[in-house]
């Protein structure tokens, strides 16, 4: 599976963006499906994830709230809705996949990988 994130930008504080990750290759209900994040000087943080068929979803705590993860296995297609923006959530967002469906917080699990988008929150 080759994923593809998009929809990075620059939003002011309380803005929203949404962030789409497209799947190719193997069709994206063959996967998980979770968002990272990754800040200068900081490792890569768990965003959120979803499971196959969307039915159970998962939150890092400090987007609880204010994001939430979504997906369309007919479009092949998974989205992070971000609402409330703070200047901290400014980082690289990356979707990535799990062929087991595997939906925790642990990067490593994660067997594909998208090249991020980058998204820029101004005070």
């Amino acid at each position: 599976v080759q994923l593809q994130a998009s929809g990075g930008g620059l939003v002011q504080a309380g803005g929203s963006l949404r962030l789409s990750c497209v799947a190719s290759g193997d069709p994206l209900s063959s996967i998980s499906v979770a968002w990272f994040r990754q800040r200068p000087g900081k490792n890569r943080e768990f965003v959120a994830s979803i499971r196959w068929y969307g039915s159970v979803t998962k939150y890092g705590d400090s987007v609880k709230g204010r994001f939430t993860v979504s997906r369309d296995n007919a479009k092949n297609m998974a989205w992070l809705q971000m609402n409330n923006l703070r200047p901290e959530d400014t980082a690289i967002y990356y979707c990535a996949g799990d062929r087991t469906n595997y939906y925790g917080d642990y990067a490593p699990e994660y067997d594909y990988w998208g090249q991020g988008t980058q998204v820029t929150v101004s005070s």
